[in-house]
């Protein structure tokens, strides 16, 4: 069960991530989770959002190289090494993980978006595992 990521190439200069901002905004379209890495000249922004299709489409329509990404949005409980021992179990199986950052999604326990080199054979090994995977659609709020 994988979730669409918006991500985003915009340049590193002043005023341009709130270009994006906006233009979401102005869209009600709501950002759930983000990420943002940056070099010297550009950034890539990565979001969860309401709804991905429109916001890309939203974003290309104002001048911005978007696309999207599946990903795997996992829930985890708040214990000690619950981290580790979802990282181990797609670790143990050879998947290399390309990144992840944090998912707010209203409720008590953690929440990771992933994205993985085998996406599909790491989101078969955490249900068999019991971890519970986040569907598209609770992310609409």
């Amino acid at each position: 069960m994988f979730i669409n990521q918006l991500s985003v190439f915009i340049e590193n200069r002043e005023g341009r991530l709130e270009q994006v901002l906006e233009a979401l905004k102005n869209n009600n379209i709501n950002i759930v989770s983000l990420s943002l890495a940056d070099t010297s000249e550009y950034g890539m922004l990565r979001m969860i959002v309401s709804d991905p299709e429109k916001g890309k489409e939203v974003l290309k329509n104002n001048g911005f190289s978007a696309m999207l990404t599946p990903v795997l949005g996992v829930k985890m409980s708040h214990k000690v090494g619950q981290l580790q021992i979802l990282l181990a179990k797609i670790c143990e199986a050879g998947i290399n993980i390309d990144y992840m950052y944090a998912l707010a999604t209203g409720s008590d326990d953690a929440s990771i978006v992933i994205k993985t080199a085998d996406l599909k054979k790491a989101s078969e090994i955490l249900e068999e595992t019991g971890i519970e995977l986040i569907s598209s659609g609770e992310l609409k709020g």
